[in-house]
């Protein structure tokens, strides 16, 4: 029987693996990080449409084998994450009310063909946000900012107070369909709101990422604040947007 704190994930029978399907591209689901992914993300990557928008990895990856072990970097990462918050759903199961937990355990994108198999396009990630420097009442101050950050992460799970984030990337390919819009919308309302308890959001996007805002805005994000000048990235100065969402019943 499905362990019945996983809802709304749904099971792969096959893999016994839980996913998350998209609200309206019912061919895209979502599902923990896999340490194969590796060698998917070289094409992506090595893509400046995808990869300029990106405060990492550096492009381009000349040396697949470093690509590679750079990406397994990533993912061995991420994956305890995912499979953490696995464990707390699974030690919870015979609990009868949904627990509140500290991530989403599901976040690479995938294309699911007519014949059942997978596709790795993307990932959309949601963790505490990492823009402790914007978080002084003040302005921007990077002296605070590891300070703002561990104050915000300290903060108990399923506290309103929490400020959380998002970081994504979708394969060109897939631009302009409408899928991150809909991975955003999906992961927020079916598993951020109800079973993490996230009411306010801080996003941001590099400035002239049009596609990027668009998506937030799409989802009910407000502009906040853009700074144009604010941070080196890959060797050159980038300035960025901040967008900001907050719960309402």
């Amino acid at each position: 029987m499905t362990n019945p704190q996983l809802y709304p994930l749904e099971v792969n029978p096959t893999t016994s693996e839980p996913f998350l399907r998209l609200r309206n591209h019912k061919n895209i689901i979502l599902t923990p990080p896999r340490l194969e992914d590796a060698p998917a993300f070289i094409p992506i990557m090595n893509d400046l449409t995808v990869s300029d928008w990106l405060a990492g990895p550096p492009y381009p990856y000349t040396l697949v084998d470093l690509g590679i072990r750079s990406c397994q970097i990533f993912l061995e990462r991420i994956i305890p994450g995912s499979a953490e918050v696995l464990k707390q759903l699974e030690d919870a199961k015979d609990e009868p009310e949904p627990i509140i937990v500290g991530g989403c355990p599901v976040r690479f994108l995938r294309e699911v063909k007519k014949d059942g198999t997978e596709v790795f396009i993307g990932d959309l990630g949601v963790m505490r946000c990492i823009h402790g420097e914007l978080m002084d009442p003040d302005g921007v101050n990077w002296t605070n900012k590891e300070k703002r950050e561990e104050e915000n992460n300290n903060i108990p799970v399923g506290d309103p107070n929490i400020i959380w984030s998002m970081g994504d990337f979708l394969a060109a390919s897939h631009h302009r369909q409408g899928i991150m819009s809909d991975a955003v919308d999906t992961v927020l309302h079916e598993w951020g709101i109800p079973r993490m308890k996230i009411r306010h959001m801080w996003v941001s996007a590099f400035t002239k990422n049009e596609g990027s805002v668009k998506v937030f805005l799409k989802n009910g994000f407000k502009m906040i604040k853009t700074i144009d000048t604010h941070f080196e990235v890959k060797g050159k100065m980038r300035g960025l947007h901040l967008l900001e969402w907050r719960y309402t019943s």
